[in-house]
């Protein structure tokens, strides 16, 4: 073997291509087609979205084990251990399942280079292959049309949202952005839509390549009734249903995408009611809206693009509505951090600029330019590392105030891991 560990394997990997983000399916296809299938693969549904989509991996997953389906689930990036990225029924798999599958990849890729990510997805696959599942769930990384989750021909498609994101990569309209997600869609095999405003573009493009897509607000609504909801698809309605345990009235909007995906592919999974409840009230996703009691509450959130930052703004001013609010925060810098700070700087007291060790993080002096341009003045930089400004903040915070960590997935990850 070429490494022994785990830890070997991953700091090899982010050597090994030119490129960290490397759309185009032709390098990882070629490496796949070597390894060879050796079972029937399980059916598989594919998850993509600007927002949502980690959620909703979460929904299906909880939801289809309740029924007592053996469930693969392929989702990145991790926060705390890289074996969260692939999971069976729930839990992550061992390092030593995972070494033995990146030497697999390596017997067998030849001069082909990879990516972390698409080494990532040829071993979830690899491993998921032989599992014995009866269903695998696969997160798009990134778009959706070029993305290495796209080598696989999904029984049932899944967009959770559609916005301005990745724009470096994927286009600068939703229209441009919706028809990268949308090439996750095959023809003949059902596509849903989480997002009521679908770009006309789309619904031509499943249209004219015979998808049958359905959409939010045209094919399948929700209400809230009381103290649960309601869900009314075209021939099917059900009431009554637990909100979903993970926080945020925007859960019900992907909550609702993953009812209707369930709805389109009962003649191969059949779920009952029963499980679509436990399923709701027992699911869980670390780093969304994750509410951390304490003398000083912290609230953390991965919201790292405009869209996401006005859910986490509404979810504030309706949870935690006149509590001072100090926010830790770091960012990618191709993200747009202009439409990030305006959606949530009116509610934002303190500002705690946490330094990343990563090329792609803004820096100090690029936030500070942007906070200066909207005339936000209350923002403490300088910190060595993001462990002294999560201690800045709670040092500066009083016992009813609150601590918000967001952005990066890599700054929450780095809150998780010093409270572990």
């Amino acid at each position: 073997m070429r490494f022994k560990t785990l830890a070997d394997w991953l700091a090899w990997q982010e050597t090994l291509h030119p490129k960290s983000i490397d759309l185009g399916l032709s390098r990882v296809k070629m490496v796949h087609g070597r390894l060879g299938r050796r079972e029937k693969p399980p059916f598989t549904i594919t998850v993509g979205g600007t927002n949502g989509k980690g959620s909703c991996v979460a929904m299906l997953d909880a939801i289809l084990r309740q029924e007592g389906y053996r469930v693969g689930t392929y989702t990145s990036p991790h926060l705390l251990r890289y074996n969260e990225r692939i999971r069976i029924d729930g839990e992550p798999v061992s390092d030593d399942r995972i070494c033995d599958a990146f030497e697999r990849i390596e017997r067998v890729r030849d001069e082909t280079t990879l990516s972390f990510f698409e080494f990532g997805t040829l071993a979830a696959l690899d491993i998921f292959a032989t599992a014995d599942l009866d269903v695998q769930v696969l997160e798009v990384g990134l778009g959706g049309r070029l993305d290495a989750v796209n080598i696989i021909d999904a029984d049932a498609a899944l967009i959770a949202s559609i916005d301005l994101d990745h724009q470096d990569w994927l286009g600068d309209t939703r229209t441009a952005i919706g028809l990268e997600k949308a090439g996750i869609f095959r023809p003949g095999r059902p596509a849903v839509i989480g997002d009521s405003d679908v770009p006309e573009a789309v619904v031509r493009y499943a249209e004219e390549g015979g998808v049958p897509l359905s959409y939010a607000g045209r094919h399948f609504i929700y209400e809230v009734s009381g103290d649960g909801w309601n869900w009314l698809g075209r021939n099917t309605q059900l009431a009554d249903l637990p909100f979903p345990a993970l926080q945020g009235s925007h859960q019900l909007i992907n909550a609702s995408a993953v009812l209707e995906v369930l709805q389109r592919i009962e003649t191969h999974m059949p779920v009952s009611a029963a499980a679509v409840r436990n399923g709701l009230r027992n699911v869980t996703l670390a780093g969304r809206f994750q509410y951390i009691p304490g003398s000083v509450p912290v609230l953390l959130d991965v919201a790292h693009n405009p869209q996401a930052v006005r859910v986490l703004a509404e979810y504030l001013g309706s949870r935690f509505g006149g509590k001072t609010i100090h926010a830790v925060f770091a960012v990618m810098r191709d993200k747009d951090v202009l439409g990030i700070i305006t959606n949530i700087k009116d509610l934002v007291e303190h500002w705690y600029l946490a330094p990343l060790k990563m090329p792609r993080a803004a820096t100090a002096d690029q936030l500070l330019a942007i906070f200066d341009s909207l005339g936000v003045s209350a923002v403490r930089s300088g910190f060595a590392d993001a462990a002294a400004a999560f201690g800045a903040a709670k040092q500066d915070a009083e016992n009813d105030h609150l601590v918000l960590v967001f952005g990066s997935f890599f700054l929450v990850s780095e809150y998780l891991a010093q409270m572990s």
